[in-house]
């Protein structure tokens, strides 16, 4: 269990009440007696969201869920995929080093794509948009490290 403290950036990640992830960013506000915390994200006030759906921001877990499986057929759309994203990572707080498209993406597995090589806090991640395994018709837009021959 990650201990957090008042201030620490966070990504709360749960399901709305249309049944697609919703996901926030925003900052430690202060804890309740319950437990649950309060969640800051630039607004007046604060909600309190549970702790179990609170995790610390990461290049990694900073991900992009788009309905429309057509979104990885389309050479031209496949593309914008990967400034969608970078905004979703600018709004979660994260610095991005460099980022470099690849084109119309690379097919690296029969569900997805890599889009693009980026770099940040120093370390190296490709950038893939694949099938959503939970969610019909969807497409997942994730940072992950690569393998070693990736390099």
């Amino acid at each position: 269990m990650t201990t957090f403290n008042q201030g620490d950036r966070i990504r709360y990640a749960t399901v709305g009440d249309d049944g697609l992830p919703l996901v926030r960013y925003g900052f430690i506000g202060g804890f309740t007696d319950d437990g649950p915390m309060v969640l800051l994200d630039g607004e007046l006030g604060g909600d309190v969201v549970e702790s179990a759906h609170v995790e610390p921001v990461h290049i990694c877990n900073v991900t992009l869920t788009l309905g429309g499986s057509d979104l990885l057929d389309d050479p031209s759309l496949r593309q914008g995929l990967v400034n969608l994203w970078a905004a979703e990572a600018e709004s979660a707080g994260l610095q991005i080093a460099a980022l470099h498209a690849i084109g119309t993406g690379v097919r690296d597995s029969s569900e997805g794509y890599a889009l693009a090589d980026l770099s940040s806090g120093g370390e190296q991640y490709i950038l893939r948009a694949t099938l959503c395994l939970k969610q019909y018709d969807a497409v997942v837009v994730h940072a992950d490290r690569p393998n070693r021959w990736e390099l």
